[in-house]
This record gives C-alpha cells, sequence and structure tokens, in this order.
C-alpha cells in the first residue's frame, strides 16, 4: 500500500506526517502551475505590443478587439487542451502526461516568440493553451493521490498558489524585459522555454500515482476479458467505458458533474470576466486623479495577485478545518458581497488597492475549491478526466468574456456595473455547492 494510503495519528502535526515524495509532487504540481499562470499572464501583459508590431497600421484602431480575440483564443485552448489532458491521464498516467504538458507549453511558448503575424500569433497561443489546460488536472490528480487524507485540503491550496505566483513571476519579468525595446515580448516568450528544465527533475524524483497503477491493471485485465467474450462485472464495465462517457453514464455521478459544472462556471466567469478588469478600472481612476495610469494599473496587478496568492492557500486550510462544503460557499458569497465594496465605495486610489487585494482572495482564491474537493467526489478510474471536465468545460463559454469585455463595460455605463451583472453568476456556485456530500478527512473513491 503507497505511504500516502496510511492513517497518521491525529496529534501528529500535518507537515511531519509527509514523507520526501510527497513534499517532491507538491513541488512539482506547484512549479507546473506556476508556469502556466507566468505562460497566461505574459500574454496578458504583452497583448497590446504585440498587435501594435504584428498588426498593420490601419488595424491598430481595432487593437482592443485584437488584443481580446488573442487572449479569448488562448482561452479556448486551454479548455480544448484540458479536456484532452485529463482524458489522456487517466490512460498514460498522471506523471507521463505532466511531463507531456510542460514540455508541449514550453515549445509552443518559444515558437510564438517567431510569430510573423495576427494569424500566426494566435494560432501558436491556441496551441500554447491547450498544452497549458493539460497540466492541471494532471497535476491536481497526483496531489490528491499521493497526499494523505488528513491535510489534502492544505496541499490543493499551495499547490493551487503557483498560478498567483506565475502570475507575479511574469510581471516581475516584464518589469526588466519591457525596457529592451520593440521586441521585448519575443524575449519574454523565449524565457516560457525554462520549465522544459523541471520535466528531466520530475522524470526522476516524482513517482507515479499507486492508485492510478492499480487501476490501469485492473482496466487492462478487463479490457482483456472483453476481447476474449469473458462476461464482464459492472466493475469492469466501468472500467471499459470511455472515461468521459462514464461521466454521464452512472446516475450519481451525472448528478454530481452538472453541480460541478455549475459551481466551476461561477468562478471561471467571475475570475476571466471580473478580476480583468480590476487593473484598467483602478488604473483609470489613478488617472483622473493626476497619477500615472500604467504604473497604477501595474500596482493593481500586484495587489490583485498577492491576494489571490492569499486565498489560493486560505481556502485549502480553512476547508481542511471548517469542512470542503462551508468554505466554498462563504467564499462564493464574499466574492459576489466584495465587488460593489471596490468598486462602487470609493475613488481613493490607496484605497482601491487594499479592496483589491481584500477581493481577490475570494473571487481568485475561490479557485481552490476545485483541487480540494473535487478528487475527493470521483473514484480514480475518472478521476483526471472528472477535474478536467469541472475546470475547463466552463472555459468554452468564458473565453467569449474577453472579445465582449469592452462592449459591455460600454453597455452597461462603466466597470462596475458590468461586473456586478456578471458576478451574478456567483448564485449558481452557492445553490449547487450544498447538494454535494462533504468530504473532509475522509478517503478518496477508489
Amino acid at each position: 500500500m503507497h505511504s500516502a494510503t496510511l492513517p497518521t495519528p491525529v496529534d501528529t502535526p500535518w507537515y511531519r506526517a509527509l514523507s520526501k515524495k510527497q513534499w517532491q509532487i507538491l513541488i512539482a504540481s506547484n512549479l507546473g502551475w506556476m508556469f502556466d499562470g507566468f505562460e497566461n499572464y505574459a500574454l496578458i501583459l504583452t497583448a497590446g505590443t504585440v498587435m501594435l508590431q504584428l498588426l498593420p497600421p490601419e488595424q491598430h484602431a481595432s487593437l482592443s478587439l485584437y488584443v481580446g480575440a488573442a487572449i479569448g483564443i488562448n482561452l479556448l485552448g486551454w479548455g480544448v487542451g484540458g479536456m484532452l489532458g485529463g482524458i489522456l491521464a487517466d490512460y498514460i498516467g498522471r506523471k507521463r502526461m505532466m511531463v507531456i504538458a510542460i514540455l508541449a507549453y514550453s515549445i509552443m511558448t518559444g515558437l510564438s516568440a517567431f510569430a510573423w503575424n495576427f494569424w500566426s500569433f494566435v494560432v501558436l497561443r491556441f496551441l500554447v493553451g491547450v498544452a497549458v489546460g493539460s497540466e492541471w488536472a494532471t497535476g491536481s490528480s497526483m496531489m490528491a493521490e499521493l497526499w494523505p487524507d488528513r491535510p489534502r485540503g492544505k496541499g490543493a491550496g499551495l499547490m493551487q498558489c503557483g498560478l498567483g505566483l506565475g502570475f507575479f513571476v511574469a510581471a516581475l519579468a516584464w518589469l526588466f524585459i519591457a525596457p529592451i525595446g520593440e521586441h521585448a515580448w519575443r524575449a519574454m516568450y523565449m524565457l516560457g522555454v525554462l520549465p522544459a528544465l523541471l520535466t528531466l527533475w520530475i522524470r526522476r524524483a516524482i513517482p507515479e500515482s499507486a492508485l492510478w497503477e492499480a487501476v490501469k491493471a485492473k482496466r487492462d485485465a478487463a479490457r482483456e476479458r472483453l476481447r476474449s467474450g469473458s462476461a464482464l462485472s459492472t466493475s469492469d464495465e466501468q472500467l471499459t467505458r470511455f472515461t468521459l462517457t462514464d461521466l454521464f453514464t452512472d446516475t450519481t455521478v451525472r448528478r454530481r458533474t452538472i453541480l460541478v459544472f455549475l459551481m466551476s462556471l461561477a468562478t471561471t466567469v467571475g475570475f476571466w470576466s471580473v478580476s480583468t478588469w480590476v487593473p484598467p478600472f483602478i488604473a483609470s481612476v489613478a488617472g483622473r486623479a493626476g497619477l500615472p495610469a500604467a504604473k497604477w494599473a501595474s500596482y493593481a496587478g500586484m495587489a490583485y495577485t498577492l491576494g489571490s496568492i492569499t486565498g489560493y492557500v486560505l481556502l485549502g486550510f480553512l476547508a481542511d478545518a471548517f469542512g470542503r462544503k462551508p468554505v466554498t460557499i462563504a467564499f462564493f458569497v464574499l466574492a459576489f458581497v466584495m465587488t460593489p465594496i471596490l468598486f462602487f465605495t470609493t475613488t481613493h486610489p490607496y484605497w482601491l488597492l487594499m479592496l483589491a487585494f481584500v477581493s481577490a482572495i475570494f473571487s481568485n482564491g475561490q479557485y481552490t475549491w476545485m483541487p480540494v474537493w473535487l478528487p475527493e467526489l470521483y473514484p480514480t478510474r475518472m478521476r483526471a478526466t472528472a477535474l478536467a471536465f469541472a475546470f475547463n468545460a466552463p472555459r468554452f463559454l468564458a473565453f467569449l468574456g474577453p472579445l465582449l469585455a469592452g462592449a459591455m463595460i460600454v453597455s452597461f455605463g462603466g466597470y462596475g456595473q458590468a461586473a456586478m451583472v456578471l458576478v451574478s453568476v456567483y448564485a449558481l456556485g452557492i445553490l449547487a455547492a450544498p447538494f454535494l456530500p462533504e468530504t473532509k478527512g475522509k478517503p478518496l473513491p477508489e
């Protein structure tokens, strides 16, 4: 039996109950997700500069439209890749899929530095999104399967904060790379090749999930019985069924999948459609106060990122202390409450930075409910597929957010009004979460 499945005394501090391999899988998953964050935030930081260079001058008047298209297409790729990566992780293994994903997004990011026009750029960024999306479900499944039951939420939170760290590292790197000149964005994308080196360490230091290996052996045996024409048991039929189909065949699993899709849709729309407006909103307020708008957009981005990192970790620790269900619902409610407070209560730039930090704890930090709760709702045979579906399917709707953002802000009369319309989606999460089972401290379904 793998050490991750062995119980530990309740009075043992959680960090002392972990083996070296369990710490290593946390580091690998956190770094993989950190580089995911770097790759995506690098696009947000550089998209305007890229479009100015790659588009002919007569199209510069529509710059925001092209920037939104590039970001939206990248997000669409993330959805496609996430679905494929999760399914593959259930068939070829968690470790192998993680290595493939990191190698793929490193290479594709490096190639996007050589884009020569708009279409070459968005095609390459779509492929970056495909590779980036395929990493999260793999890392989350590995964390859940290799960590003990009691501190699993903490591990998920510490893994999830890698996204915020990646955003912060990208902002810091761009601060030094941007002054290079007009081709600084190419240097930024070349820097994105570095994560490939991580795969060398992963191959040597990280074990494959013992839970997945056991299921793979059972799946291979069930397929052999199917080929030989032998009668299949119910468990054999489940193992030979395509994992994505399996999500919607069993009544209980299907019901859970619909609920977590609604919750994930709420989190994803809130993140991609509202949080991306915070830096330009604060920059516009600072500009009206006679302060340098570009600098304040950077300050806002850093405050929001630090709040996100805090929230990612905090939700994981709170979920282990108080349960998955109450903490997740609380984060949805507080994310909704903080939105009007951020956009309508003050025009003082310094207060806005503080409110952005607090708002991000709940609006972005709520993402951690997924790596904490989702692995505990699904059996090993379909775990990565289920995580991939819940995490990525909403992106097939959310990718429209960056495309429609400008029009929405104009239509609703400002950032705050548009944000309030979109955060009403949190009601889906608040209503759906109570119908899922509480899984705090329980063993993973096998």
